[in-house]
């Protein structure tokens, strides 16, 4: 019988992942015992979420016979720079199919940060002008392949189908094994939520060890929720299906947090300068500003609200990006 640790992946990520704990947060905020699970340190060209994904669609692509890759992604998007990283380290041409998602021009927004890694890795960088669609480039780029004799392997954007979160269901028994190895239950899983890959395979990896956890999606990507909730069910079930298609079905508890997106993805915002100036002054902690400074807002804000017990264990999920950074600096600004 095929079990999960003989699924084809290839290792791309430094696992596992560190698991500290925030003290600061608990001598700020009182209530419970905050731990910071540090997928920004998985390695691959700065590290992310994205890189467990990326292990198991990878192994995907190269049994496939692909020679080449090809994804999606906003200008500075972490998925692009990890599936850049990714070919790069397997040998595989990279195309990555770019929208200006973020009406963001300041701080060199659409030439520095992870566009400049991109390059660095040598990915081909194809940017969409405003309206152009995305279906229309990668057909052209395929067709490009196809010419030249590569057989190319599509990726959706941030890697979030049923093959990428299989990296979340890994990373959830990696979770539970270090809480066991402390003796801790984890209340929650927090983080940002924005394609649903990583939240549908923490909630799958959590089912399938038996854990009551709660996984808490911080939503940064969309004004609808609902919909991204759906999606997230979905392909939760989905993951469910193909690893455990006897398991009875139960309520997966989708859990989508509305209140901290601001004017939009990848738009600043003040809660979000200031999670990331409290993890960065009180923990050495880089966070953000897209992704993790956000979540941490909301987490935060949590906190302040009492939303948990002073005995529940958090696990707060950094999914990386802080590359991101140097081009976000007048968010900060006057801080």
């Amino acid at each position: 019988m095929t079990t999960f640790d003989d699924l084809p992946r290839v290792t791309l990520a430094h696992v596992p992942t560190p698991l500290e704990a925030l003290g600061s947060l608990r001598e700020q905020f009182g209530g419970p015992r905050v731990w910071i699970k540090r997928d920004d340190c998985t390695g691959l060209a700065g590290g992310g979420n994205k890189t467990r994904k990326l292990e198991y669609l990878i192994a995907e692509a190269e049994a496939e016979g692909a020679q080449a890759v090809v994804t999606f992604g906003a200008l500075q998007s972490n998925h692009a720079r990890q599936t850049a990283a990714a070919c790069a380290r397997r040998g595989l041409a990279c195309d990555l199919i770019l929208a200006p998602a973020v009406a963001r021009t300041a701080d060199d927004y659409e030439r520095s940060g992870n566009l400049l890694l991109d390059d660095l890795l040598g990915a081909r960088l194809h940017r969409l002008s405003p309206g152009q669609k995305a279906q229309a480039m990668l057909e052209d780029v395929l067709a490009q392949h196809a010419a030249a004799g590569r057989r190319a392997y599509v990726i959706p954007t941030g890697g979030s189908n049923a093959t990428g979160a299989l990296g979340y269901v890994r990373a959830a028994r990696e979770i539970a094994a270090q809480c066991r190895d402390r003796g801790i239950y984890p209340a929650a899983v927090i983080h940002a939520t924005s394609t649903g890959g990583t939240q549908s395979g923490l909630l799958a990896g959590f089912r399938l060890e038996g854990l009551s956890t709660r996984v808490i999606g911080i939503n940064v990507y969309t004004p609808n929720s609902a919909d991204l909730a759906t999606r997230i069910e979905a392909l939760t079930a989905e993951v469910l299906a193909r690893l455990a298609p006897g398991m009875a079905p139960a309520p997966l508890g989708v859990e989508v947090v509305d209140g901290f997106l601001g004017d939009g993805y990848g738009v600043p915002t003040e809660a979000m300068a200031a999670a990331v100036r409290v993890l960065a002054s009180g923990e050495a902690v880089l966070l953000d500003p897209v992704y993790s400074g956000k979540a941490m807002a909301g987490l935060l804000a949590m906190l302040e609200r009492q939303a948990f017990v002073e005995d529940d264990d958090l696990i707060f999920l950094h999914t990386g990006g802080a590359q991101a950074l140097s081009v976000y600096t007048s968010a900060f600004a006057g801080g």
